[in-house]
């Protein structure tokens, strides 16, 4: 790939959050029930980096941005089109499958954090144990500690515990096919289109067809 041909595509922050991203949803995935520790610590790590992504998708560089590759149904299916007759259209950006992709990934990996949340407080633990005042002091403290037991019993009567629990376990083995599915794309893409999606994601650039942008 020559220089007149690079294309500064992904931003730091975009490729930080990539990356970040898959490291964090491993260490979640991998440690479930076995460490709990890292399990939650790993899901707080998720957490946070799909709210960085959402703020950025409003406010970062040109191409991290969502109007920058969320399009209508009708270009996705023309994309779509264009692909299985293995002549995809480029864009320099996310393509509008992969848009909606990372979209789908987003929502269905903040719905496993929050499941992952009220599957916590069934135990007494986390932002969800208890309803009450935030603010804990000496006095209060044993206070705090017997809502967050409430909450908790309450949730296991009402077979909080069994339901949070299943369904935290369903969204994630579905966020992994999601993802299974965004790597298949991304070579897929990749192939078709001769250029290393990997490489981009890591250096930033990316190859300039000439076709979309």
């Amino acid at each position: 790939m020559s220089e007149a041909t690079r294309v500064k595509v992904w931003d730091p922050v975009v490729r930080l959050f990539h990356w970040s991203l898959v490291a964090a949803f491993a260490i979640a995935y991998a440690s479930g029930d076995d460490f709990e520790g890292l399990h939650v610590a790993a899901g707080y790590a998720v957490m946070g980096l799909i709210g960085l992504r959402i703020v950025w998708g409003f406010v970062g560089a040109r191409h991290a941005r969502f109007t920058d590759f969320v399009t209508g149904p009708a270009e996705a299916r023309g994309y779509l089109r264009s692909l299985l007759a293995g002549r995809p259209r480029h864009y320099l950006g996310h393509n509008p499958l992969g848009g909606w992709m990372i979209v789908a990934l987003l929502l269905v990996l903040a719905a496993t954090c929050w499941s992952g949340l009220e599957a916590y407080a069934v135990e007494g633990k986390g932002p969800l144990a208890s309803q009450g005042a935030v603010l804990v002091t000496p006095a209060h403290a044993d206070d705090d500690r017997d809502r967050a037991r409430d909450g908790a019993s309450r949730r296991r009567r009402g077979g909080g515990d069994e339901f949070w629990e299943e369904f935290h376990e369903v969204l994630s083995h579905l966020a992994l096919g999601l993802v299974v599915l965004h790597v298949l794309g991304a070579l897929v893409a990749g192939v078709l289109h001769r250029e290393n999606l990997v490489k981009a994601m890591i250096t930033g650039y990316k190859q300039a067809q000439g076709r979309r942008t």
